[in-house]
């Protein structure tokens, strides 16, 4: 036995902060430019998916994105249309570990130049109110019905029984606002988990996997438990 060598395989799957860094990295300079409004998209969805579930993002997996935090400010003078993805990813960055406060300054402007107000539909002044109060500023405080149109909006269920890819990713993003992304009670009826109910048949008939998984999270989110085989056919097929 004394001739026996031992191998040290390593292990196929990395440890998930290499796994985070790598899609980091990747997200942020290996996919698009940082000026195209695809790359803030992208990078804005998988920095809240991180913040908002609460995963562990090392500094160096941050290091991806320091040129973006030092720059943000002046991407938001150029390109003031792209506020919100620009605000989501400087707070996500900050909340993540990121040393600055830049986002103050950031909503400070903002609300200074009325961006909110300018906006054309509640989902998007829903979203601009949920970010800067992630910093304790309300944009609209004169509105203060807002949060509830919005809940009568999802209220209507036989809006979203027929097929309307548009009104059902509306109704996935406004249960996702009005709980902070499952952190706080939307305060809903049992008409909105009907109207997720008929937004995931449709996305499932459909085979559309990105709207069903959506819808799956907002039926958590809002207290309800989605059907067992959308979520197995969505963990088969990711």
């Amino acid at each position: 036995m004394s001739n026996v060598i031992a191998l040290t395989v390593p292990h196929r799957v990395p440890p998930q902060e290499d796994r985070i860094a790598a899609m980091l990295d990747s997200f942020a300079g290996a996919r698009r430019f940082g000026d195209d409004v695809f790359w803030l998209k992208e990078n804005a969805e998988l920095l809240n998916i991180l913040e908002c579930t609460g995963q562990p993002v090392s500094d160096t997996a941050r290091a991806a994105h320091a040129g973006f935090y030092d720059m943000v400010d002046r991407r938001l003078s150029f390109f003031p249309q792209y506020y919100r993805f620009l605000l989501s990813i400087t707070l996500d960055l900050e909340d993540l570990g990121q040393p600055g406060q830049k986002s103050e300054a950031m909503i400070d402007w903002l609300i200074a130049q009325g961006v909110a107000r300018a906006e054309l539909s509640d989902l998007q002044r829903m979203e601009a109110r949920r970010l800067m109060l992630r910093r304790g500023r309300d944009p609209l405080p004169e509105d203060p019905g807002l949060e509830d149109r919005m809940r009568g909006f999802v209220g209507q269920s036989h809006t979203f029984a027929v097929p309307n890819k548009k009104a059902a990713y509306e109704l996935t993003h406004t249960v996702f606002y009005l709980s902070e992304y499952g952190r706080r009670d939307p305060q809903l009826g049992p008409q909105a988990v009907t109207s997720l109910t008929y937004a995931g048949i449709l996305a499932h008939l459909d085979l559309n996997a990105d709207l069903l998984a959506e819808v799956c999270v907002a039926l958590r989110y809002a207290g309800a438990t989605p059907p067992a085989i959308w979520e197995t056919w969505i963990a088969r097929d990711r």
